[in-house]
């Protein structure tokens, strides 16, 4: 059989690696100018580590806005971990990369998305995990931020 080239995983490794360097270097100093980011993530993801009450409410997924108040933001190749507040109540959450479904900076028109698709050839992974209780395959998609424009 013929070797192909993974584009999806590259793009989606790429994608998350950029996310990574964006919140690495807001960990270290802060929110710049009017830079804000929505990140949706997959709450059912086996490494998602949030309190049972937020689990409740948001059984499929959840989106957290990072802005003007957060705490301890925490990057690692993995992913990250963030104090945020919710009603007066502070919170940490354990976010993977594998788990962001999106990721928005609205101030500059930015936005990823992450698409999930099933895995067409079960030969190999290219080391890529998967979701975790699923068999299936994420790949990225570079979408239009009219769709999240209020």
């Amino acid at each position: 059989m013929a070797r192909a080239i993974d584009y999806g995983n590259l793009m989606h490794r790429a994608m998350r690696g950029l996310i990574q360097t964006v919140l690495e270097d807001v960990a270290e100093n802060g929110l710049p100018g009017a830079h804000h980011f929505f990140i949706t993530f997959d709450t059912t993801h086996p490494d998602v580590a949030i309190a049972d009450w937020l689990r409740a409410r948001y059984p499929a997924e959840m989106t957290v806005v990072i802005q003007h108040w957060y705490e301890n933001l925490v990057v690692t190749d993995e992913g990250f971990s963030i104090t945020l507040n919710f009603g007066n109540q502070p919170e940490t959450l354990v976010i993977p990369f594998d788990a962001v479904r999106t990721f928005v900076d609205p101030s500059v028109e930015f936005g990823l998305r992450f698409e999930t698709h099933s895995d067409d050839d079960d030969d190999d992974d290219d080391g890529i995990e998967g979701t975790g209780d699923d068999p299936t395959q994420r790949a990225a998609e570079v979408v239009s931020l009219d769709k999240f424009r209020k």
